[in-house]
């Protein structure tokens, strides 16, 4: 396959006198064959249509968003058994907006959820805790010693005094701020999930739980009495799956996008609806091997296909381009298809590699979405080397393009159309490889990458918003998040620390000493609301066996003394410890889940466990909802250096066996550098984070990015080696292709820009830094190209 060349005006215009064996074996197997060709393809796409149709499916699991191989999800997933209530749980709240929880009416209602929601298939009902649940309970100290029982009267009926009971209770307990609201206008639900349904054995289906809860919400809202506010993970994920069915609009609307693009530098309709049906071609094989190898989609993955349709639809324009300019000079369109097919088969397979490594550098973040996510777009990317790559040069083989296209073209390449449309355009950008202009351009380009490197320097690891922020700030998610927030003490962000000890280990009076320790000094760290351990538990019932006295509020060196404490602490806290006292939370309750709390947070407990963890004690990070966090932003800050690393050093590969030279190499990646520091920046300034969801952005950026640079730069040095000057020999490169990178990169960043209506936050984000770094690559290629080729390739 040898290099990309101009547009051959030698190409004879029949076949008569164009030799059928000619060109490369590939080429000779695929034009030979056509009709072969077609009838593989279509064979294909029907069974991988089918398999699409019957067998894909969408949803998400707790599991695969987290990752699994960090120390700190190691030391959660060995010990969740024992720390229920901790990891993968709902929190619903059931507020009474006319009068406060001790109205009978609330009462009855709030009984008929927590039944409702403890049936829920799926529900670790042992650990449920609610006004209703007898496992919540209260006690006191008496002059007989300590007395207790449930929160709920076991002879509730609604009556006055079982309403004062209730409130006596509710106020024994100590359970205001974590299961009664502040202003006692609400009450909470905590609700412990599964990983499989016990029903089914199958792993937990989160949306059908979803759609479960709120059936049950509807229910209960029917009428008015009450409002209810549900948050956790199943219900986040839910919602996003539930948002992402919208995905279709987007789909249809990026695809309309493309071809309203396309026709309009073409006003060829049927080049143009090959164009798209072959890009489509490419999503209907990419969902087919997905559903065929047992991958389903997720909220992460479901993004794919939009980007494979995109970068379908870039090179097939490519294809189409190079076709329709050989007809325009009198080519036979199937002569025109193969001689299109010898210049950009290597130059298309280079990009769609350099875009496949993008992806598949993304193999190397430890969570498991991710990893989905990289390999079904790599299949993508895959497919889209013989759907676009081959059978499209098939198709316009048989068809070509219209002779009004044709005509179109050969009267923008005259020289009465070189003052006009696009050749103006390159008339300008052609000015770049002059030394002025291009010094000039080089110095803006530093000071550009200066300031965005400036910028970049603040660019944070994790969720920097309250709440979701996968989802939009007034989604009903997060609206949910701000009541639970604000009238309750104790929030949802949990960071828990597992104190680990032999059999009845956690009882010892040193250990007890060193978990108050820990969680003093987690106490003194900004963002921490309180925490709860075995050690406050113990030291409140010690001083309640004497009279409540303040001279006993302590951990007594006394043994018998902490096993009466724990003892009577395991009625009514039973997830402070085990079964066997060997492991033990201590919880720290944070104020917030941004990446700057957990970060403090992490460094205290680590210095921490290091300094007192002994063979008999180990302070091992970490379980609840916060911890998970701060080992998924661990992970995704190790990641995002090594990512960026990896990618390029596979684009620069991939440059220097295109090119052979390493001059080319730098003139390809210095645009795409400057864009992804660009990008970094521009996460500042939006306040978008590096999470799991934005991490893919810089590397697909960078991956897809380099295209541009791969088809001008091809074009440029064949003429550049054929002995035509530089200054000639870009404007060549931009006749011929650069209307299609222009073409392109407008397409792409169009079509992804439709993400930003979505209701999905991380959607809407993706969206709109995709398409920033679509055009600045897409600028950068056409404008630094000739400027740097004027430092480093003026004699190629």
């Amino acid at each position: 396959m040898h290099a990309i060349s101009a547009p051959a005006a030698e190409a004879p215009a029949s076949l008569e006198g164009f030799d059928r064996q000619s060109g490369s074996l590939l080429e000779r197997a695929v034009f030979n064959h056509r009709g072969w060709v077609l009838l593989a393809c279509a064979l294909v796409t029907l069974l991988l249509g089918t398999l699409a149709v019957t067998r894909l499916s969408l949803s998400a699991s707790f599991e695969k968003m987290i990752p699994r191989s960090h120390p700190f999800i190691q030391n959660y997933l060995e010990n969740r058994g024992e720390l229920r209530g901790l990891g993968n749980a709902l929190r619903i709240v059931v507020e009474n907006p006319h009068g406060d929880l001790f109205d009978p009416a609330y009462q009855q209602t709030l009984k008929k959820i927590h039944d409702e929601i403890f049936l829920t298939p799926g529900v670790d009902r042992a650990w449920v805790k609610s006004l209703w649940a007898p496992g919540v309970r209260w006690n006191e100290v008496t002059e007989e010693g300590f007395r207790g029982g449930p929160v709920m009267p076991d002879n509730y009926d609604g009556s006055p005094a079982a309403t004062e009971q209730l409130r006596a209770n509710i106020a024994r307990a100590g359970i205001v701020g974590s299961l009664v609201g502040n202003d006692f206008r609400s009450s909470m639900l905590v609700v412990p999930l599964l990983d499989t349904d016990p029903t089914t054995g199958q792993r937990l289906d989160i949306r059908a739980l979803s759609h479960a809860i709120e059936a049950i919400r509807s229910r209960a809202e029917a009428g008015g009495a009450v409002r209810i506010e549900v948050i956790g993970f199943a219900k986040l994920v839910g919602d996003l799956i539930d948002g992402l069915m919208q995905v279709a609009i987007y789909f249809g609307l990026a695809a309309a996008i493309a071809a309203a693009i396309i026709w309009l530098y073409t006003r060829c309709l049927r080049s143009t609806a090959l164009v798209m049906a072959c890009s489509l071609v490419a999503v209907v094989w990419q969902l087919g091997l997905v559903a065929g190898l047992g991958f389903e989609l997720d909220p992460y993955s479901i993004l794919v296909p939009f980007l494979v349709f995109a970068i379908g639809v870039s090179h097939g324009a490519q294809k189409m381009n190079g076709i329709m300019q050989d007809i325009a000079q009198g080519a036979h369109r199937l002569v025109a298809a193969r001689y299109t097919f010898r210049r950009l088969f290597l130059a298309g397979l280079t990009a769609l590699l350099a875009d496949a490594v993008g992806f598949a550098v993304l193999m190397v973040i430890d969570i498991a979405v991710i990893k989905d996510l990289a390999l079904t777009a790599s299949l993508g990317v895959a497919v889209l080397i013989f759907t676009n790559l081959i059978l499209l040069p098939v198709l316009l083989s048989y068809v070509g393009v219209s002779d009004a296209a044709a005509a179109r073209t050969l009267a923008a390449d005259s020289e009465a159309g070189q003052n006009r449309g696009f050749n103006r355009l390159f008339a300008l950008l052609a000015r770049f490889v002059e030394p002025r202009w291009a010094h000039l351009t080089l110095i803006g380009s530093g000071l550009l990458l200066a300031g965005g490197y400036a910028a970049s320097t603040r660019l944070a690891i994790g969720d920097l918003d309250p709440g979701a922020p996968e989802l939009r700030a007034d989604s009903r998610y997060n609206r949910d998040n701000a009541y639970i927030t604000s009238h309750y003490t104790l929030s949802s962000d949990s960071f828990a620390v597992i104190v680990k000890t032999p059999k009845e280990g956690c009882l010892k009076y040193e250990t007890l000493v060193e978990a108050d320790r820990l969680a003093w000094s987690l106490q003194q760290v900004d963002g921490v609301q309180t925490t709860l351990s075995l050690a406050n538990a113990v030291r409140q019932i010690t001083a309640g066996s004497n009279e409540g006295s303040p001279k006993w509020l302590a951990i007594a060196r006394n043994q018998d003394v902490l096993n009466y404490g724990a003892q009577q602490a395991s009625v009514n806290n039973p997830d402070l410890f085990n079964n066997d006292c060997s492991v033990m939370p201590v919880i720290a309750y944070l104020s917030d889940h941004r990446a700057h709390t957990l970060d403090r947070v992490v460094a205290v407990a680590d210095g921490f466990a290091k300094a007192h963890g002994s063979d008999d004690r180990q302070f091992l990070l970490a379980a609840g909802s916060a911890g998970i966090e701060a080992a998924t932003n661990i992970v995704v800050r190790k990641a995002w250096e090594q990512m960026l690393l990896l990618v390029y050093a596979a684009v620069i590969v991939l440059a220097f066996v295109t090119f052979r030279s390493w001059r080319a190499v730098v003139v390809a990646v210095v645009p795409l550098v400057v864009t992804s520091v660009l990008c970094e920046a521009l996460m500042v300034a939006l306040g978008i984070g590096v999470k799991v969801a934005t991490l893919p952005v810089i590397a697909l950026g960078v991956g897809i990015g380099v295209d541009y640079a791969l088809y001008l730069l091809s074009v440029q040095l064949a003429q550049q080696r054929a002995g035509v000057p530089l200054a000639q020999a870009y404007r060549r490169s931009l006749q011929f292709t650069g209307k299609v990178v222009v073409l392109v990169g407008v397409t792409l960043a169009a079509g992804v820009a439709t993400w930003a209506l979505s209701p999905i936050k991380f959607q809407a984000d993706m969206g709109v830094l995709l398409a920033f770094m679509f055009v600045w690559n897409m600028v950068g290629a056409v404008v630094m190209i000739p400027a740097l080729s004027r430092l480093l390739l003026a004699r190629a």
